[in-house]
């Protein structure tokens, strides 16, 4: 069983695969470095990035993600303000600071080799890193970013069964299927939520659970509000202008006396392309399922926070619980990254999982859940992954607004209903799998297709 808060990561932007994930695996390569005794001989490392790592690893921010992952610095807890003069640093010295006041030649020739024409057979997203001593190599590895920040290493992915997410012992409701899901909750009379919280609690206690899950709550709170209030280009070279703070100040203006009916959707927006440019600019975020898709569950959310009802800590861990529910499904039959399957494993998959956990909030039953979550991934189905310039700005922060709009839009449908139609969950996301394998590769991730070419960079 994969836990909650495998789903739900607080990291930094402005891609889980390509920043969160590198990231991980550069800390990775230095334990085991240090586990092998070659960390005191090392004298010089380097990285070499294939697939869609390497066509847009520049624009997705993979190259400072390495950088830091070798320093030992971790997503949840890098402090973002200093980035910059870190590699700044890096760059003028050509020396990768370590720990214990330890340095290490990295070049600017040699220290990251960006492939644009290389793909590894396991995966999309891949990177080998390399540990010299005089100029000989003394140790090297292969670790694949699988989506949503989930690394596995060169003889993880070989592996039958292999899982990127550390797998819960004993979860008392063990589920691998949608099917499987809604079983187990009617034939033991709980909601989505509750069952997911008993499979928590049975790793550590609840109070614990419940503090975790309000701390990714507030820190998507605090994202929206940073994003609403920083003016600003974004970096890149789109010169992109963060429209979030212009948005707010226009709807505040219009409060006092907007009549128009859809108001909301513009709040909805808002609160979407907020966390986005936050993400696009490599501020803190919560990977949710993923960081390119990370505006659209926690606008959802300050929907129901803002024009239903304040978010309790109740609400907070019943929604983000089925929301993760949700995303397990797709982790495990499926696929979360934008370089396996396109967009609809981004922000399709994040759609599904906001759509069913603003059901769970909003009273519906476990099959009006599942039938939101089935809405909100039918109608992503196909969905590419181009982005202009391998920056995650186009068309992606808009397409979070979108997403998020469509989860409301799909709750709704499905509360109107009774709960039963044609197609299930199981159906869209193995529908879903198929259409990613079926997709050209030139639409997933890889800058190469769609509005990545037929956009004029400026």
């Amino acid at each position: 069983m994969i836990s909650v808060f495998d789903m739900f990561k607080i990291g930094i932007g402005p891609s889980s695969s390509h920043t969160v994930g590198p990231m991980k695996a550069g800390k990775q390569f230095i334990s085991r470095l240090q586990q092998q005794g070659l960390f005191e001989q090392t004298d010089e490392l380097r990285a070499e990035l294939f697939g869609s790592l390497g066509q847009t690893g520049k624009g997705h921010g993979t190259g400072k993600a390495v950088i830091l992952g070798l320093m030992g610095e971790d997503p949840e807890t890098v402090d973002t303000d200093s980035i910059d003069k870190i590699l700044s640093q890096v760059e003028q010295l050509q020396l990768l600071p370590l720990a214990n006041d330890k340095s290490v030649k990295f070049t600017r020739e040699q220290g990251i080799t960006f492939h644009r024409r290389k793909t590894l057979p396991a995966h999309a997203n891949a990177m080998t890193l390399y540990a010299l001593q005089h100029g000989e190599l003394i140790s090297e590895r292969t670790y694949y970013s699988v989506g949503g920040g989930f690394i596995l290493d060169e003889d993880e992915i070989q592996a039958k069964n292999a899982s990127p997410a550390t797998p819960m012992k004993k979860a008392p409701f063990d589920f691998d299927t949608a099917a499987e899901l809604v079983q187990l909750c009617n034939d033991n009379g709980l909601s989505i939520a509750a069952l997911m919280m008993a499979n928590e609690t049975s790793q550590q206690p609840e109070a614990t659970v419940r503090t975790q899950l309000w701390q990714i709550w507030q820190t998507m709170k605090q994202c929206v509000d940073k994003g609403c209030k920083k003016e600003g280009i974004l970096p890149g070279g789109l010169k992109l202008r963060r429209r979030a703070p212009a948005l707010q100040r226009r709807l505040k203006a219009e409060s006092k006396h907007n009549v128009d009916p859809l108001n909301t959707m513009d709040w909805v927006n808002l609160f979407a392309m907020a966390v986005n440019e936050q993400n696009a600019a490599g501020e803190r975020v919560v990977t949710a399922p993923t960081n390119g898709a990370a505006g659209i569950i926690p606008a959802v959310l300050c929907y129901y926070d803002t024009f239903v009802e304040k978010v309790d800590e109740d609400t907070c861990c019943s929604f983000l619980l089925t929301a993760a529910a949700i995303g397990i499904l797709y982790k495990k039959n499926a696929s979360i990254s934008g370089a396996e399957v396109g967009c609809q494993g981004e922000v399709g998959v994040a759609c599904s999982m906001a759509a069913a956990a603003l059901t769970e909030i909003m009273g519906g039953t476990v099959s009006h859940v599942e039938n939101a979550a089935e809405i909100g991934m039918e109608h992503n189905l196909g969905l590419t992954c181009d982005p202009v310039g391998g920056l995650v700005q186009v068309p992606c922060i808009e397409r979070n607004a979108m997403g998020a709009v469509k989860a409301i839009n799909a709750s709704r449908l499905a509360l109107r209903g009774d709960g039963n139609h044609k197609v299930s969950l199981d159906k869209v996301i193995k529908t879903m799998m198929d259409t990613g394998k079926d997709m050209r590769s030139k639409y997933k991730e890889t800058a190469k297709g769609g509005l990545a070419v037929n956009i004029v960079e400026c």
